[in-house]
């Protein structure tokens, strides 16, 4: 097993920064998402590890070694693109196999890698098919099979289930993390799809602007996000973050915050933790959608918008007015200024 440390990496194009002084490390067997918009840098950074770009400044170190100037052939890892990168005119064993026989690995070791590979992932019938013959969800297990087949110890995935739809995409992400642990594979994982990322990771590194937002497990992730951006960018639907002006006079919405003033704070509130209360805030009602097992009622609490997510239907529409109402251990406090969490 392999660890990954991003020190202090830098890519910069023309004057334009794309990935800024970003540092993590990645343990050993651990599955780590570089979460976030497009945009952010997470694919950026994905390449540098892989060897794909050179960082401006920085190093890259993987399994002990500096591997910041190495080409990708010698950083012993393997990477699942996008767009699967499948070779049309070859059969799906030959694409499986392309990789090593570039290497010049003997035969009889190809083949009983490939054997292995293919009943791993449920191939064994589809080896002869060519990839115009597969569904999305087939020629995304041919691409991943080509990275196990490698059997290094590192795997890099850039957004590979974004093309698939989203009943595949959750049969995949299983697959992908159940198989990533009974490999004990070290894996860095790129999507924007914050599903992904909750379901799947250790750890998930929320990108934001060529920047390390917050590094965090799904759960600190969740809980207790570090910025008001996180807050936003993790759930669904996601937190509600608005002025904490807008529930002034209630005795629980504002806790002893030393120097800071109402006008200062935001106040962040998961739709999950909001309940119906007539002692609540009052809010009109913009419009409320009916889910089955929930509903989603989006209100307005003074000008900022501000939505409820409440249990089963409820017998009321745009324009009605309804009461808010949640306990002060589900509130979250940001500064308005940084957007960054207060303790």
């Amino acid at each position: 097993m392999y660890s990954i440390l991003v020190e202090r990496v830098s890519k910069t194009w023309s004057g334009t920064s794309a990935v800024e002084d970003v540092s993590f490390t990645v343990k050993a067997g651990d599955l780590v998402v570089l979460l976030g918009p497009s945009g952010c840098g997470k694919s950026t950074t994905l390449r540098l590890i892989a060897g794909l770009d050179t960082p401006t400044s920085g190093r890259i170190v993987i399994a002990g070694q500096d591997v910041t100037e190495l080409p990708p052939a010698k950083r012993g890892i393997a990477m699942v693109f996008q767009s699967y990168a499948l070779f049309p005119h070859l059969s799906v064993g030959e694409n499986i196999l392309f990789g090593l026989k570039v290497r010049k690995v003997p035969r009889a070791e190809r083949d009983a890698r490939l054997a292995k590979t293919a009943e791993m992932l449920g191939l064994k019938l589809l080896l002869d098919r060519r990839p115009s013959q597969l569904s999305g969800g087939q020629q995304q297990r041919v691409a991943l099979a080509r990275a196990i087949v490698a059997e290094t110890s590192v795997c890099l995935m850039d957004e590979p289930l974004s093309n698939l739809d989203a009943q595949l995409r959750l049969e995949m992400r299983r697959e992908i993390r159940a198989l990533q642990q009974r490999l004990n594979m070290t894996m860095i994982y790129v999507t924007h799809d914050q599903v992904e990322a909750m379901t799947m990771a250790d750890r998930v590194i929320l990108m934001r602007g060529g920047r390390i937002e917050q590094n965090a497990t799904p759960a600190e992730l969740y809980d207790r996000p570090g910025s008001a951006f996180a807050a936003r960018f993790v759930g669904t639907p996601p937190m509600n973050v608005i002025p904490a002006q807008a529930v002034a006079g209630r005795d629980w919405a504002l806790p002893a915050f030393g120097t800071h003033v109402l006008g200062d704070l935001s106040i962040g509130i998961r739709p999950e933790a909001v309940r119906l209360d007539p002692a609540g805030v009052p809010a009109e009602i913009v419009a409320a959608e009916y889910l089955g097992a929930d509903t989603l009622i989006e209100t307005r609490l003074g000008n900022a918008p501000f939505v409820a997510r409440t249990a089963g239907r409820i017998g009321m529409k745009a324009g009605d007015t309804v009461h808010l109402a949640w306990s002060p251990g589900d509130a979250h406090w940001f500064d308005r200024a940084s957007e960054r969490r207060i303790a």
